[in-house]
């Protein structure tokens, strides 16, 4: 029985990594065709999503199969627990790229005058804090997920920068509307990854260590008993 449980564990975190491999893709190829003049890229990522979302039913389908036959129970729940959210999440992503994808398309069509500062660094950002959260994943390395929340803020700073900046352009000059409006789209839409990715990198936290650390307190679930041990948040 545990062998089996073993296996179907092994085959979950695989499918997991394979789908977080082509959401990786779809992210890339959404932002160097928002960049540059490839269409092939931007054509890539629609052809992405239909296999992201072949693997978010894989997925699905394998841990309703691992909960009802394999009964898991302390670090393998939890691991099952973990990859049915970061499924989730990692479609969310995929779609996000969709959509930055689609704003490139109209960009090319109708180019801005020059894309914000903040906007690239916030792509640099978000790649980044998924990278991490799906290697924290991979490795079951939570403290590679620690510097995924602390990024977090940033990229909402960065966010609020560029709406500002380009919320200021439309009024200098109305006829930019429709540009900067697909770059708004943008902007939000990264900023949605990088909530993702925190999200995962959360769920990874769960696995590894079983803390909850959401909405900035900490709970420890390894308390002995039936009732977990919950620390509270720390006065700044």
């Amino acid at each position: 029985m545990q062998r089996h449980l073993e296996q179907d564990l092994d085959g979950l975190k695989s499918a997991i990594i394979r789908m977080a491999s082509s959401v990786e893709q779809a992210v890339g190829d959404s932002l160097v065709g928002l960049t540059e003049p490839r269409p092939e890229r931007v054509q890539s990522v629609f052809q992405l999503e239909d296999r992201i979302n072949a693997f978010e039913v894989e997925i699905d389908d394998l841990v309703v199969d691992l909960l009802a036959l394999r009964q898991p129970v302390a670090a393998d729940l939890r691991m099952i627990l973990a990859a049915l959210k970061i499924n989730n999440d990692l479609e969310r992503i995929g779609d996000h790229a969709v959509n930055i994808a689609e704003s490139a398309r109209s960009l090319r069509r109708d180019p801005p005058p020059s894309f914000p500062h903040e906007l690239r660094r916030m792509a640099e950002a978000a790649q980044t804090m998924l990278r991490d959260a799906v290697d924290g994943f991979v490795h079951n390395a939570p403290s590679l997920c620690g510097e995924v929340l602390r990024h977090d803020d940033v990229v909402d700073d960065l966010n609020r920068t560029v709406v500002r900046h380009l919320a200021d352009l439309i009024r200098r000059d109305p006829e930019g509307l429709e540009p900067a409006l697909q770059l708004m789209r943008v902007s939000r839409n990264l900023e949605r990854i990088a909530d993702h990715a925190t999200n995962i990198a959360e769920e990874v936290i769960f696995m590894a260590d079983a803390r909850v650390v959401k909405h900035g307190a900490e709970h420890d679930m390894r308390g002995e008993g039936s009732e977990p041990r919950i620390a509270l948040p720390r006065k700044k």
